[in-house]
């Protein structure tokens, strides 16, 4: 069985393949923005343009535009191959990324100055509700001593001493080491915070 994992919930967009468990092929690379026109091609350019029995897709959180173009593709590729099509969280794959044997704290930028955070035991599954928090409310809250993630290090250096940081984007060829028990069918968005737009009917109503 082949599977091809999809990566897209952040500034980094990357994909992988596998046979058998075994990686074949991945690229990852830090785009910033332009998930949309890249994200295609890199599949197109894995061994037999990427085709698999199976896709996982980040379900997020991250960008909020990100995730939605990762979640389509895996839909339509899916859909055209006939393929089961699975979601994962984000920091999930990010713990994942330590190799820890001890517990994780993930800490991602959440944009408009916060981050997002939850606690992930060696066995990758989140200890807690993951938290999108002002630095200041993370400090409050505090953190395992392995802290990973695209803000580790800034959230390490406000903690203080005792805590060891692994600056880390997600990359999709760590997928292979993800739990089945977080893996989903129900292909919803991971936002973490409420969206910047007000819906019309709802600022009619205040």
């Amino acid at each position: 069985m082949r599977t091809l994992a999809i990566e897209t919930a952040t500034e980094a967009c990357s994909v992988a393949l596998f046979a058998g468990g075994e990686l074949m092929a991945h690229d990852h690379r830090v785009l910033g923005r332009g998930h949309a026109e890249q994200l295609v091609p890199m599949i197109a350019e894995l061994p037999d343009k990427g085709r698999a029995d199976r896709i996982l897709v980040s379900l997020g959180p991250g960008s909020f535009t990100g995730v939605r173009i990762g979640i389509a593709t895996a839909r339509a590729l899916g859909f055209a191959w006939q393929a089961e099509v699975f979601g994962y969280p984000t920091l999930a794959l990010v713990a994942a990324m330590t190799g820890c044997d001890r517990p994780v704290t993930v800490c991602m930028n959440g944009g408009h100055g916060e981050w997002f955070i939850a606690d992930f035991g060696p066995d990758l599954l989140a200890q807690n509700e993951m938290s999108s928090l002002a630095p200041s409310a993370a400090v409050e809250r505090g953190a395992q001593q392995v802290i990973a993630g695209s803000k580790a290090s800034e959230f390490a250096e406000l903690l203080g001493s005792g805590h060891e940081a692994r600056d880390l984007l997600p990359d999709a060829r760590h997928t292979a080491t993800l739990p089945g028990a977080i893996l989903t069918g129900n292909l919803v968005p991971i936002y973490g915070r409420a969206p910047d737009a007000t819906p019309q009917k709802a600022r009619q109503a205040t």
